[in-house]
């Protein structure tokens, strides 16, 4: 039997391909929770589509929040390193910086949080549930304090590098 012919420009779709994603994100839910649900953890409202700093309501599901489960993980998202001679000299100075953004982020999406900070030769390591905050975080310093930024974006891992020194 002879296939059934198709107009000029058409081509004949196959259907045993694979379609890969561009990007997976295993802390993406594939389908949202059920309104309203709690973060237990932080106390994060799930309402109109997205996660909210708001009261819960006492009917509300408990539902692990996508920042709670990284930091439960310890799986970053993002990473700012800080290092050189003005970061030691203005070591506090740098971190209330860092604070500041992050809680004026987190007040509008709390999914974007510092999970850790750490101190090693010198330098700081910030670790963040998303890399946004990563991101802000890296222009917050460049915007105050200049010196030399740099991004690292890895895609497959939905990862960015931040790195920032003077």
């Amino acid at each position: 039997m002879k296939p059934k012919a198709l107009p000029p420009g058409f081509k004949r779709l196959r259907r045993n391909t694979f379609i890969q994603e561009h990007v997976h994100d295993s802390y993406q839910s594939r389908s949202k929770p059920v309104e309203p649900a709690v973060c237990p953890d932080c106390g994060a409202l799930f309402h109109d589509g997205r996660w909210q700093r708001l009261p819960a309501p006492p009917e509300a599901r408990k539902e692990l929040c996508p920042a709670c489960h990284r930091i439960r993980d310890r799986f970053p998202a993002g990473y700012v390193t800080l290092d050189g001679g003005f970061l030691r000299a203005h070591h506090d100075e740098v971190l209330n910086l860092l604070r500041h953004i992050e809680s004026r982020a987190n007040a509008e999406h709390p999914l974007q949080r510092i999970m850790d900070i750490s101190h090693d030769n010198g330098g700081i390591t910030v670790s963040t549930t998303d890399p946004h905050l990563a991101r802000a975080l890296g222009e917050a310093l460049h915007r105050a304090y200049r010196g030399k930024l740099e991004f690292h974006y890895n895609p497959e891992q939905n990862l960015l590098r931040v790195h920032w020194t003077r």
